[in-house]
């Protein structure tokens, strides 16, 4: 499953994310391959926000879409 397909509360884990363009985004917001994270909100036609530790994050759902994830 992609980023953008998680809800609301559940945890997962970042399994591949496709490029090194997306890596380097990615890597930016301090997370890579092999993180848990928690869902923290999804906003409607807009950006998934995600949570490592104290801090949110929000992924615009594009980028969302090629990050793949599976739940923990």
């Amino acid at each position: 499953m992609t980023l953008d397909k998680v809800k609301y509360g559940q945890r997962f884990k970042i399994i591949h994310i496709p490029n090194e363009s997306i890596k380097m985004q990615t890597i930016r917001f301090g997370i890579s391959e092999g993180e848990s994270l928690l869902c923290d909100e999804v906003i409607p036609a807009g950006p998934i926000i995600i949570r490592k530790n104290r801090q949110q994050l929000a992924i615009g759902r594009h980028l969302a879409a090629k990050i793949k994830v599976e739940l923990d």
